[in-house]
């Protein structure tokens, strides 16, 4: 559990030089990925075409401005003070668990499905297709991460009313389901574009969204975000206790930034539940034998124990993928995988729900005040999400294996490839 592997501080002039560099060649490597991977308009058949000059140019640029804007952010957050703008934050470049491990998770998935292209799409068509996974993998990163924070700050609306301008900061949480419906909308987007079938795109790539998760849930588990209920080592083996302040780094040095889990549960203006930590029990008022939970998560110096619901997670969406990739070979039409994939992950996070205990994950009376606190109805925002979800997942199934049914035997070449 490790929310910082590294910090680097930049108060030294020589440093300062060399974080401009750096800055300046995230730039130039971004405009000459854009540069180098620019397609050509796709022609009647729907096959990208070579690009011209133009098309690179106009690509390189693009690629460019957002390296530009990143590159920017990077600097503000990391010097006190930055030409043109002015003063900055003064942070210093965190080497986060959490980033490292969604990174190499997006990584992994992007890797795969361009594998799986070549395989869906025989011959030069596959060869093509696996350059626009690429190509996609941009457009869904932007995607997924408007998504994630639109959907937060949606889920958390309270707390942006007094300063709606925060909600823009760079810090702040993401939340997954935003993320999905960002990626999926966007997919969608460039899929129309290229002349792709979309649902054939997600029987794809919907089985490397859980490998990329997988990962991403281990960074949840680093930065402790995303945890479980309090309960107790007697009643669950496998709980844990996130650190405090006093978590150190990759080196053994203070790492100065405690736990999002530990944060939460020591914020005493939020976190108003009592706890009788013998037997794990919380109440949303002080009650014989019960104590605050800020207070003695302030005093132990890390959290009480919860349930490690990221591992749970984790290891779960591990399970569907291979899942998933087995199924591919037993395939009936197009966008089977991913009906199964959306009843199943909603299966999956509704359950993993009813051991999460973060109460920034949002529930309906959140959203909206006239649900009572206490109402059995009163769910989690994400398994109000996960019912939506896996009712979709059920109709877009049945009403295509009825087609399948109905039509007969098909040529499923196409579909039992991979």
């Amino acid at each position: 559990m490790l929310p910082v592997l590294y910090r680097f501080v930049f108060d030294t002039q020589p440093m300062q030089w060399l974080l401009y560099l750096v800055a300046l060649a995230l730039v130039a490597y971004a405009a000459f990925n854009g540069w180098s991977t620019a397609v050509g308009p796709d022609d009647k058949q729907g096959r990208p075409t070579e690009p011209t000059r133009e098309d690179r140019r106009s690509r390189a640029i693009n690629y460019g401005l957002v390296g530009a804007a990143l590159a920017v952010a990077g600097l503000y957050y990391a010097l006190p003070k930055v030409p043109i703008l002015g003063q900055g934050k003064g942070e210093g470049l965190p080497l986060h668990t959490y980033g490292i491990m969604i990174g190499l998770g997006f990584l992994t998935a992007i890797t795969v499905a361009s594998q799986l292209a070549v395989r869906e799409w025989p011959g030069k068509l596959g060869l093509e297709r696996r350059e626009q996974i690429f190509d996609l993998a941009f457009y869904v990163f932007l995607g997924g991460i408007i998504g994630s924070r639109v959907l937060f700050v949606m889920v958390n609306w309270k707390q942006y009313a007094n300063d709606p301008m925060s909600m823009f900061s760079l810090g702040g949480g993401l939340v997954f389901y935003g993320g999905l419906i960002g990626a999926t909308l966007t997919s969608f987007w460039y899929a129309k574009k290229h002349n792709m079938e979309f649902l054939r795109l997600a029987d794809l790539a919907i089985p490397t969204v859980s490998l990329g998760q997988a990962f991403g849930r281990l960074g949840c588990f680093s930065a402790g975000c995303c945890w479980g209920d309090i309960t107790t080592h007697e009643k669950a083996p496998f709980a844990v206790e996130f650190p405090g302040p006093g978590v150190q780094n990759l080196f053994g040095q203070p790492g100065g930034t405690p736990s999002l889990a530990y944060s939460s549960m020591a914020d005493r203006m939020s976190e108003t539940r009592w706890v009788i930590e013998k037997t794990g029990e919380v109440f949303p008022n002080a009650v014989d034998g019960a104590a605050r939970v800020s207070e003695l998560v302030a005093q132990h110096g890390h959290t009480l124990p919860v349930h490690p619901t990221q591992l749970y997670e984790s290891a779960g969406q591990i399970v569907l993928f291979a899942l998933l990739m087995t199924a591919r070979r037993w395939r009936r039409f197009h966008g089977q995988i991913f009906a199964m994939w959306l009843m199943c992950y909603a299966v999956l996070r509704s359950s993993v729900e009813l051991f999460r205990g973060d109460l920034e994950r949002g529930t309906l009376h959140g959203l909206i005040s006239s649900v009572p606190t206490d109402a059995w109805y009163n769910i989690s925002t994400s398994q109000f999400i996960s019912l939506l979800m896996f009712s979709f997942g059920a109709w877009l199934l049945a009403t295509n294996l009825k087609q399948v049914a109905a039509r007969g035997p098909a040529d499923l070449s196409a579909l039992t490839a991979a």
